[in-house]
Parts: C-alpha cells; structure tokens; sequence
C-alpha cells in the first residue's frame, strides 16, 4: 500500500505544477530514481534508516566468551558482541601487522520489538572524534598494543587508547571494519538529539552510553568557551543533567591531555549546547591577510549583496576582496566596478570564454593574501564569525582544504561536504535536508574530514594552493575543478576539512545557464575526472557504504548490504588520496 504524503509535501508539489509533472513522468517512464532525486530537490528530504525488527536474527549475540588472547576488546554498556565478532577483528589483525585497532558498526534498538537503527561508522577521523563521541560501540585492539600505550594507567578509557594509538603508531594503524559488531535492545534513545535526527540514534547523544566504555577517566576538565570566539548559529541551550556534565568533563579532560602530549597546549576547547566539542586552534599575531576571490560575470543583482555581506558579515580584520570579472559589458555592471575600485576591491579582467578554474587562477596569482576564500558570486554572509572559523582550521600544516556549511535559497542544506562516488560520480553531504538538521552523527554541527569541498566556499593557504598547481583549467574548466583541487591537496599529504560553524547562504545555479556546448563540456570534464580519480569513486573513506549512493547522503540505506560478509579485505582507514593519473 503507498503511503500518504504529509500535508506539506503535497501543498509543495501542488505549489509547482510543471516540476510535479517532471516527477510523474520520470516515474512513469521507468526512470525511478531520477523521479526520487526531483522530489528530494523539491519537497526536501530526512533519514529513514530504521531497519526491521527482524534484521537482529540476521546477528546472533555471542553466547560464549571468546578465547582470543591477542585481542582487548572494549564494548560500551548495553552492547552485546555478535557471533563471530572477535574472531573476525582478529582475522583483520593477522592479515595487517601495521593495524593495531579496529571498530565496527551496531544495531541499536531503543525499544523491544520496534524498528532497528544502524550506527554506521566512517574511516577514523580525529578531528570528528574531538567534536563528536562517535567512537565504538565497539574497539578491539591488539594487546600488545594497548598493553604499550597504557602503561602504568589501568584506568585509561577507550577514547583515550585510540588516541594514544594514534599519537603512538599514526592515524592509519586504526581501521574501521564495515560490519554489525554488536547489538543494544532496549536503548534510551529518546532525547532530542536522537528526534531531530528522524529517530536516528545519534553518536553524540549516545555518548553516555558509550562515553568510556570500560575505563574511567581519572580526572575532569571544563573549559568554558573563551570570550569573544566565533560562533555559528546553534539551538537553544538544553537542560543538562549532572551525568552528562561529568560525562561531558571527563570527555573534555582526555581531550585536553591529546593536545598537550601532542604540543598542542595552546589549543583552546569550547563546548556547544548542543554537546560538540569545537577545536579552538591557535590564531597567529597579526593575523595574516586573507584574499576573498569572487568569479562573476555582469549579475550585479548577485554580486552586489554577496560583496555587502562579505564586507558587513566577516568578522576578520584583514581582508582584501578580489572580483575576477568574464567580459560583464552591462553598464550597471561597469558602473558598479567603478565605485567597487574606489572602495579598494581589485577587479581582475579575465576575458574570453568562461573558465571558473582559470578565473580562479589568476586572481589567486595577483592575490597578496597568504590566505585565499573563494567565494561564488551568489553566496551571502550572514553571521560574521564564518571566516575565522574556517581559516582557523585552513592554517593548520596538515589541513588543505576547508569548506563551510552551505544553505540554499528555501534554506535547506545545500552543501555538508562532497562524498566520492554516489549519484555516479559525487555529490554534496545531506543535501536538500533541512537547515537546522544536525545531520548523521552531528555532521552538519561538527568539522571533520572529507575528501572535498565545493569552491562555493572554499578557504585554503595560498602556499598550499600554488604548490599543487592551483585549479586544474586545463581539464576542468567549469565542473569538479574543487573536487580534484582537494583530491590533490589530499594526496601532498593534507586533509580536507568541512567546518559547519560556518554557515552561509548559497543560491546555486543562479549564474550559470545550460546550452549545448555547457554540455559537451560538462560531458569532456565528468570524462576526465573519472580517468584521473575512477579507483577512489568505488568507496569513499569518510562515507559507509551501507548507504544508499544513489540519493541524498544519509537518507537511506542500501538494499541487500547487511547480507554481506565482512572480512579483513573490507578494512577502511583515512589516509591521503593517491596521486592523480
């Protein structure tokens, strides 16, 4: 029996007409997923990834302890082990000596006999890990291993463990393998967290279940937010229960000793109401110059409110605006140049066919900034605290790129990131889900890593970018120049980061328009960019591939993928891209 639309989405379908026929014909026609896609771009979308009850005769509870001496496995309160799981992390462990932990993924059922609910796990990433308590259920680790990095401390938790794994051994000794490792029935999963995450148990909410596992911390830290810091836009502040504010302490104080082992000491935490730990990484003095670039061509109607709000919403003292201009021979347009260079913004002539990565490049050249932001001309600011939050991130060594929280026009998520290989090729994180959704395990509340970001918004040194070679105009004029700019910033060796503190607005697609020679061109680079990154569009790292590729990230899950064996072949791990064919 089909389900009945919600009011809202019918009264939104009945509002377009000729875009609800689009849909009707596209289903009608065979084209099923391409009428899924127009409906999520029109009338938005949300989670469903509630699984049936029955899912959980598919995982069988370990009824037995296991005998693997080599192993020391940590499971949170409430979680059960499947049948098979140590053995199988111990496979994964003989097949690799360089891996010295290893997590899986969970079943959580909140209440007996209702819908199950996966918490599906990405590659490790310890900059998520900082914002968010994300990590387990589940943490096996070779007992030598944990034997060298605990020492003489019998009470370290398992969130500090695979900290000093990494600091010990590297981010890469740490694996994520794809696979149901434990079973929770009866969860306490009804805050808001969880709700504002369609019901979705969300691994910052879950964090007093699994918080420390089995070790407790031995002391406590609670810095406070430190004045004047930037903040983005977040919710009420919620009323918070003394167990989550020692959880909360006790989370934050092994976090506080991660940065100073790693001299990191200068490093500020803050926390959020809404429980995400945000990273305060040190600002230099003077703060250095940052070069906002914006490509355009005439569209004052754009350009004029997107400069205004860079000049009005960026709270960074200093700035110079670069416009790279495509042949605009509106005379409002050259009239607006002219009183724009009175006011010091830099107009860079760019002339001939249009060339979004060329445009890019030369004013990156004529940029004095030792931090570049490219901007879209139909991007607005309006919080002022978006730059800083980015170029904090942008200077650290090992980060290339940072890309900022987009909305679009109906003020729903426009970009979260860039994930490889779903709708074919890429696509943006939790696009068309609502703009105050907090995302997949607080994705869309806390930075962590991605293999890119879109150049709607994108902040980058300058040495960094000149080292790889700036955008690539020769093979990507127009499409996926950000996406192959941040797979070669990966593969030098740095990490791209989506920082949602920022949060702008992004009215995508109001500049461009479609004609037969956009498309042979989009046809020429969607080649190029499948010869030049085809292996890394199989799986991307930060994504599981338990989710549905073919729709919005996060939405549903895929068909038949809880079927499938898992075994030391499926181990992922973060790391740099490889080199580009």
């Amino acid at each position: 029996m089909a389900r009945a639309r919600p009011p809202g989405i019918v009264a939104t379908l009945a509002r377009h007409p000729q875009r609800t026929l689009d849909i009707l014909w596209a289903r009608l026609t065979g084209r099923r997923l391409r009428a899924r896609q127009r409906l999520a771009a029109l009338v938005g979308i949300d989670h469903q990834l509630a699984l049936p009850a029955a899912i959980l005769d598919r995982f069988p509870i370990e009824r037995e302890a296991t005998d693997e001496p080599d192993l020391r496995v940590l499971t949170a309160p409430g979680h059960t082990l499947v049948a098979g799981a140590c053995r199988t992390f111990a496979d994964a462990f003989a097949a690799d000596p360089s891996l010295h932990a290893l997590y899986g993924d969970a079943l959580i059922q909140p209440t007996p006999g209702g819908p199950v609910f996966p918490l599906l796990r990405p590659a490790f990433d310890a900059d998520y890990l900082m914002a968010v308590d994300w990590l387990g259920p589940v943490l096996a680790l070779r007992r030598t291993s944990f034997l060298q990095i605990a020492g003489a401390d019998a009470e370290i938790s398992a969130r500090e463990a695979v900290l000093r794994i990494a600091e010990r051994y590297g981010v890469g000794a740490i694996g994520h393998l794809p696979g149901i490792a434990s079973v929770q029935i009866g969860a306490d999963v009804g805050d808001a967290g969880v709700r504002s995450a369609a019901r979705v148990p969300s691994p910052v909410r879950e964090r007093d279940r699994v918080r420390d596992q089995v070790f407790p911390a031995r002391s406590h830290l609670s810095p406070q937010p430190p004045p004047g810091r930037e903040r983005g836009p977040v919710g009420e502040v919620e009323t918070s229960s003394p167990q989550k504010e020692h959880s909360l302490d006790r989370r934050l104080a092994i976090l506080r000793r991660h940065l100073d082992r790693t001299g990191r000491a200068e490093t500020e935490l803050a926390r959020e109401p809404d429980g995400v730990v945000v990273v305060l990484h040190p600002l230099p003095d003077p703060l250095p110059l940052v070069s906002v670039i914006v490509p355009t061509r005439d569209r004052v109607d754009l350009l004029r409110p997107c400069l205004e709000s860079l000049r009005t919403q960026t709270g960074w003292p200093n700035l110079e605006i670069l416009v790279a201009d495509n042949d605009s021979g509106a005379p409002e347009t050259r009239a607006y140049f002219r009183i724009l260079e009175g006011e010091g913004v830099r107009i860079v002539d760019c002339p001939g066919p249009f060339d979004f990565a060329g445009m890019n490049n030369a004013a990156a050249a004529l940029a004095q900034g030792a931090v570049l932001a490219f901007v879209n001309n139909d991007v607005e600011a309006f919080a002022p605290g978006w730059l800083g939050r980015m170029v904090r991130e942008a200077l650290r060594p090992e980060v290339g790129a940072v890309g900022a929280k987009l909305l679009d026009g109906a003020g729903r998520i426009q970009h979260g990131g860039i994930v490889l290989g779903t709708g074919g090729l890429a696509t943006h994180a939790h696009r068309h889900f609502p703009g105050a959704a907090p995302g997949y395990g607080m994705r869309l509340q806390a930075t962590h890593a991605v293999s890119a970001v879109t150049a709607a918004c994108l902040v980058v040194e300058a040495r960094k970018f000149r080292a790889v070679g700036g955008f690539d105009a020769e093979h990507f004029a127009v499409d996926f120049n950000d996406v192959d700019l941040c797979l070669r910033l990966n593969a030098a060796g740095h990490r791209t980061l989506v920082a949602p503190g920022a949060v702008l607005h992004h009215h995508e697609g109001a500049s461009r328009k479609r004609s037969q020679e956009a498309e042979s061109r989009h046809a020429r680079e969607v080649a190029a960019f499948q010869m030049r990154w085809g292996p890394l569009l199989a799986q991307d790292p930060h994504y599981h591939p338990a989710f549905d590729p073919n729709l919005s990230t996060h939405a549903r899950l895929r068909a038949g993928w809880f079927d499938r064996p898992t075994g030391p072949s499926a181990v992922r791990r973060s790391g740099p891209s490889r080199s580009p064919t």
